[in-house]
């Protein structure tokens, strides 16, 4: 699976949110119908589809699921 459609990325993110309301973090990984998304990469798809939100004022039609070598990832320590 290279994308999700707007209902599976909207059910993805309902179930990481309620996850970390239940447990207190996010969940290492997310499974839309049978795909396994990690942390990461759906981090970097809600971060995303914000920015795409906020800028064109409309949600996506599907969000790509980036493999994690295409990710840059930056750690941030909040001191």
């Amino acid at each position: 699976m290279e994308s999700l459609t707007l209902e599976q990325y909207r059910r993805m993110v309902d179930k990481v949110l309620e996850f970390k309301r239940l447990n207190g973090d996010l969940p290492e990984y997310a499974v839309v119908d049978g795909c396994r998304i990690d942390k990461r990469e759906y981090i970097d798809m809600i971060e995303r589809v914000n920015t795409f939100f906020l800028e064109m004022g409309r949600n996506p039609g599907s969000v790509d699921i980036t493999p994690l070598e295409d990710v840059q990832f930056v750690e941030t320590v909040i001191i």
